[in-house]
């Protein structure tokens, strides 16, 4: 443990970083990977560029007909109308006054510059009366209109959506080139912990399943791995197998108690450069990094018993050196136990951390306003998520704080429909206040 920082066991929490602060310590240590892969278009939804794509050819790459009907020459249905309809005759090959049938998406013929619409005609034996004079081009897409060859469709990090797809596969690419996904590790800690049915004093493992389904959700490759006792050799041991992943999250032991030393561990081989963030469930949340050059120290601000620019541990370079040999840096997120805690940190480090470093865009979640039922109570200079439901009576959506609010209580998450983000300056909501209504689920 580096000298200036506190036995947390002792001291606890008096002082925790506001949350914008820790996410800010997060990002300056993870680094966006660039391995990269190429992959089939039915493959690529989702995926992130990681180079730009040219069009190699043109879209349409013909003159085509952008409606159904009559192939000509503009300039012999000039004065054509409803009352003086001109007369062209009805022809395979085109020529003076001739008319040649054609479909959407047919290739115009050579001699035509414009289509006359099928409504516009009537036929009658093998003349064609034309009752809308047309102009030149009109009702024809041009070679190229739509994508000309050499033209830049998509930046490097644009992430694919299916239209793309569909733009791509019309110019002819047929694979693209991708980040690959950010390799997550979940490790699920506590000598509680089961996987199977629960005898009494045992506790079903949930964290670490629901960790890792969001990372894949979010665009990660998760590894959920077997539970790890309470054990600092068992602990240290499970962590630095997994330092080849870009990230690693481990779920409980992160807090100050007996049993929580994760903090510990992983200052004995790295740094833990936050432990306690100033939000609302699960405030005991540590962040650190493993296997980096040691990191100069920075100056605290302290306001009440908040601290906004926490100060990154730095003196421990011999246990740095020694963990990683190669000089890489592997960030460490530690989530609380406690199930509603533990999902609250995943979307507030995991999830940013994981977009960094898989140099995927960083979308906020949708949100849904609604009027606020019952008030939201929370504490000055605490970022507060609190769990409501919301119901639709026509137009009018209301939202209500769950009754079952610990964060322990995972039902209180898996019922409810979302959550109301309370900022550190406000000391609550009031009821009849509308709110914005985030949805934890949304996969992006």
């Amino acid at each position: 443990m580096s000298d200036h920082q506190p036995d947390r066991k002792q001291s606890g929490f008096k002082e925790t970083t506001r949350v914008a602060a820790a996410r800010e310590q997060l990002q300056e240590v993870v680094a966006g990977h660039d391995r990269t892969e190429s992959v089939p278009l039915l493959d690529a939804d989702d995926r992130v560029l990681a180079e730009e794509v040219v069009a190699p050819r043109n879209v349409p790459h013909y003159s085509q007909a952008a409606m159904d009907g009559y192939a000509v020459r503009a300039e012999d249905t000039f004065g054509a109308g409803g009352r003086s309809p001109e007369a062209l005759r009805r022809a395979e090959e085109m020529g003076p006054g001739a008319a040649v049938r054609v479909h959407t998406g047919s290739e115009v013929p050579a001699g035509a510059d414009a289509i006359v619409m099928i409504e516009q005609t009537d036929r009658f034996g093998d003349e064609i009366e034309v009752f809308d004079a047309v102009a030149e081009g009109e009702n024809v897409a041009s070679v190229g209109e739509d994508v000309e060859k050499g033209q830049s469709l998509y930046e490097q990090g644009h992430r694919l959506r299916p239209s793309d797809l569909g733009m791509l596969k019309s110019v002819g690419v047929r694979e693209v080139t991708v980040y690959e996904p950010p390799r997550v590790a979940v490790i699920p800690t506590g000598e509680e912990l089961v996987q199977t049915d629960p005898e009494p004093g045992e506790v079903v493992e949930t964290n670490g399943l629901t960790v890792s389904r969001f990372v894949e959700r979010w665009g990660g490759d998760a590894t959920y791995h077997d539970v790890v006792t309470d054990d600092e050799t068992a602990l240290r041991e499970a962590i630095e197998s997994n330092l080849d992943h870009d990230i690693v999250v481990t779920t409980g032991g992160s807090s100050v108690g007996e049993r929580d030393l994760l903090p510990e561990v992983v200052d004995s081989i790295g740094d833990v450069i936050v432990h306690g963030v100033a939000l609302k469930p699960g405030h005991p949340v540590a962040l650190g990094i493993i296997g980096h050059s040691p990191i100069g120290s920075q100056n605290s601000k302290s306001s009440g018993n908040i601290v906004e620019h926490d100060t990154m541990a730095s003196e421990n370079s011999e246990n740095s050196e020694d963990s990683d040999p190669d000089g890489e840096e592997t960030p460490i997120v530690m989530l609380p136990g406690y199930p509603v805690a533990c999902i609250i940190n995943a979307i507030q480090f995991v999830r940013p951390a994981l977009k960094w470093t898989g140099n995927l865009p960083l979308d906020d979640f949708p949100t849904t306003d609604a009027r606020l039922e019952r008030k939201i109570r929370s504490e000055p200079g605490i970022r507060s998520f609190v769990r409501v439901t919301v119901n639709e009576d026509g137009e009018e959506r209301s939202a209500t704080p769950t009754r079952a609010s610990g964060s322990g209580i995972l039902s209180s998450v898996a019922l409810a429909d979302g959550w109301v983000e309370v900022p550190e300056e406000r000391e609550g909501i009031p009821a009849g206040e509308t709110v914005a209504v985030g949805n934890w689920e949304w996969s992006a």
